[in-house]
């Protein structure tokens, strides 16, 4: 225990400061200090901060996500280069080749747990937070002085207080009521982001293979986790995990629909939203597969302009008469309409 407390003690600096700074701040916004829904906003908050902090590495894990769905076809064909042979000379040879693949696109299969990696220590350092400081085990740390632990420990959300747990001896009725929601929201936000990553970022030929096999596995293994260990966790940190999910799902969302995979479904959507708003602007949007030439006017080609049709002339080539006057002399043009001159039918 002594050693979790000298490598958390700087996170739980850190997660309690920014909880009390968020405090202040919905305090300053008018909200009851001593409510349990502003220490719940505080949590919240500490989710806001935290992940904007992490969006550089969000980036780099969509990056690396990317690679590895582009690099899956090329991937599975050194696993099959291999796959009878037992030899050690043969596994070194397909570590080698699969570490060349790697360093050539710049990416290896950890890059997108980064993220993950580096919240889940702020997620224990949370749990102590609300599960020792709260209980007053540990006294004040940083900011989250006694007054603000014990306006901490006796405030209720629904009823419930924060650091009660579903299996709490003696937890309330309210307590487990709301822990069994939040565990729900918590699977059903986890499922719903890795079903949007698997079937709609994906390309086709990272569908197939151990690797897709992998990530269909996840998609239902991890929501069992959450079922198995929800239960053992405080009230306030299923707040924060469900609303750190929500942002995960939310923020996944926006880049998917802006900046789908090549090959993937999301991308075809993205071409059929191109491509509609192309029809209703009448343009042609190329290299979605959508002609839209069709359904738009005709322009001439070659930039030459398209010359008005000349007016036919009245029977007989006679312009118009003006006035009543007679056809205009000299014209060449026929006046009777048999060919002749028009004096030639008088006598000389």
């Amino acid at each position: 225990m002594a050693f979790l407390d000298t490598i958390l003690y700087p996170l739980e600096w850190v997660v309690a400061n920014v909880m009390v700074i968020w405090h202040q701040i919905l305090e300053f916004l008018g909200l009851d200090p001593a409510a349990g829904i502003t220490w719940a906003l505080s949590i919240v908050g500490l989710v806001v901060t935290i992940r904007i902090a992490l969006i550089p590495l969000f980036v780099k894990q969509i990056k690396a996500s990317r690679a590895m769905q582009v690099i899956a076809p090329e991937l599975r064909e050194i696993q099959n280069k291999y796959k009878n042979k037992k030899d050690q000379a043969s596994r070194e040879a397909m570590s080698r080749e699969t570490m060349e693949l790697y360093s050539k696109h710049k990416t290896n299969p950890f890059a997108s747990c980064l993220p993950m990696l580096i919240q889940a220590p702020i997620f224990f350092a949370l749990f102590r937070v609300l599960n020792y400081y709260l209980e007053g085990d540990k006294g004040e740390i940083g900011l989250l002085t006694q007054n603000l632990i014990d306006q901490a420990a006796s405030a209720t959300l629904f009823g419930a207080q924060l650091n009660e747990t579903f299996l709490t001896p003696g937890s309330s009725t309210e307590a487990k009521i709301l822990s069994a929601v939040l565990i729900v929201a918590m699977v059903a936000t986890t499922f719903l982001t890795q079903r949007q990553l698997t079937q709609k970022n994906m390309p086709a030929s990272a569908l197939e293979g151990p690797m897709a096999q992998q990530q269909k596995i996840l998609m239902y293994v991890l929501p069992f986790i959450f079922v198995i260990s929800g239960p053992n966790f405080p009230v306030g940190v299923l707040i924060y995990w469900t609303t750190t999910n929500l942002w995960t799902m939310g923020q996944q969302f926006y880049v998917i629909r802006r900046n789908p995979t090549p090959g993937s479904e999301a991308e075809r959507r993205l071409n059929e939203r191109k491509a509609e708003k192309a029809r209703r602007k009448g343009l042609t949007i190329e290299g979605t597969g959508f002609d839209m030439t069709a359904e738009t006017d005709t322009k001439p080609t070659g930039g030459q302009r398209q010359q008005p049709k000349r007016k036919n002339r009245n029977k007989g080539g006679q312009r118009p008469q003006q006035g009543g006057g007679k056809p205009d002399a000299g014209t060449g043009d026929d006046a009777n309409g048999d060919g002749s001159d028009g004096d030639s039918g008088k006598s000389s």
